[in-house]
């Protein structure tokens, strides 16, 4: 409620600035969430040639490595004081002619209707206060997002009601960025089919359990397989718990804490396939044209999911619980039946990675 109250504090001010506005010919892109819901805007980065981005630091390294982002501005630092968020609130009221509101959360709308666009597109989600009706009375065009609406088809439809997912690509970096000196492992990969996986996820309860990582592992026993466990750092303890039932294995191979943000889409793109749950790392892969097999667990897969080669693995008889703008971070049913493989599922992985081999 406290953006409601600055934003009509400073409404006098952007009336007043209104006067001086001239066209600039600039776009900004506001979506302050994590790495897959960034990669889902770069269809509207390619579409619109060249923008300005406000996003969250966790995704910057991404923004840096980018053709199509002229510049960016970082949520978290607006978010410091007060005279910060006047600071960022000020640098932006006059300065685009096209601001397209992505990510609807109250600190987002509050830099979007101050904004003195001329074209004003702001989404309007399943998930919003009574308050926020002050700031899309500022918005010239609204886009509502279902639960069951593709998101890339929401977010692009913010541009051209047109639009849909097929008319540009995702990137994950543009262009692709090159590491200065990639791991080891990935400079001289063993012979055979190189799947990377993601050990956890950014929201841990959709972390795939040790034991069913431990299952596909041995239903993969025949092919000649080698998995690249990707994640930073943090995600260690995660690997340690599937080599505890594992052993050591020479076809699992540690890339834990190996790789930057910025150079994670270079090493996906080295693999053959990706297997995850619902995390940024998934979606890095399909923007690469890597098949991925995602392990979807309680995820609505019809509102956030990747699009181009793509297995989906779900849990039966068990509607999804969380969704992109209402996220959960526990679930009713434990990980290893939302996660869960039986003979049917592993026999659907193994004909896809053979079918996709050929």
């Amino acid at each position: 409620m406290n953006y409601v109250l600055i934003y009509l504090l400073l409404l006098p001010f952007r009336t007043l600035m209104r006067l001086f506005y001239r066209p600039t010919g600039r776009s900004l892109v506001i979506q302050t969430a994590k790495i897959g819901d960034f990669i889902n805007i770069t269809p509207m980065l390619r579409a619109l040639g060249q923008s300005e981005l406000l996003i969250s630091k966790s995704v910057e390294p991404l923004a840096r490595h980018d053709d199509t982002v002229s510049r960016y501005f970082l949520i978290e630092e607006a978010k410091r004081s007060f005279f910060a968020k006047l600071r960022l609130a000020f640098t932006l009221m006059n300065r685009y002619d096209n601001v397209y509101l992505v990510q609807p959360n109250s600190v987002n709308l509050f830099f979007a209707a101050l904004c003195n666009a001329p074209n004003k597109q702001f989404l309007r989600t399943y998930v919003r206060k009574s308050y926020h009706a002050i700031f899309y009375r500022s918005a010239s065009g609204i886009v509502d997002h279902a639960k069951t609406d593709l998101t890339l088809d929401s977010y692009l439809k913010l541009i051209n009601r047109d639009y849909r997912y097929t008319d540009f690509p995702k990137h994950a970096t543009s262009p692709l960025w090159q590491p200065p000196a990639p791991p080891a492992a990935l400079l001289h990969p063993r012979s055979g089919i190189k799947i990377g996986i993601s050990i956890s996820a950014g929201n841990r309860a959709k972390t795939i359990p040790a034991t069913v990582w431990q299952q596909l592992m041995a239903s993969l026993a025949d092919l000649p397989c080698t998995f690249y466990v990707f994640g930073p750092p943090a995600e260690q303890p995660w690997l340690d718990e599937l080599l505890s039932l594992t052993g050591p294995q020479e076809n699992i191979v540690s890339l834990i804490g190996a790789l930057k943000l910025e150079e994670v889409p270079w090493a996906i793109s080295q693999m053959d396939f990706y297997i995850s749950s619902d995390s940024g790392n998934a979606y890095i892969a399909d923007a690469r044209q890597i098949p991925v097999i995602m392990l979807y667990g309680p995820c609505e897969i019809r509102e956030q999911r990747p699009v181009n080669h793509v297995l989906f693995i779900g849990p039966d008889n068990i509607a999804a619980s969380t969704f992109v703008f209402a996220t959960r971070f526990k679930f009713d049913q434990p990980a290893e039946k939302l996660f869960g493989l039986d003979a049917d599922k592993l026999t659907r992985i193994q004909t896809f990675i053979t079918h996709n081999l050929e």
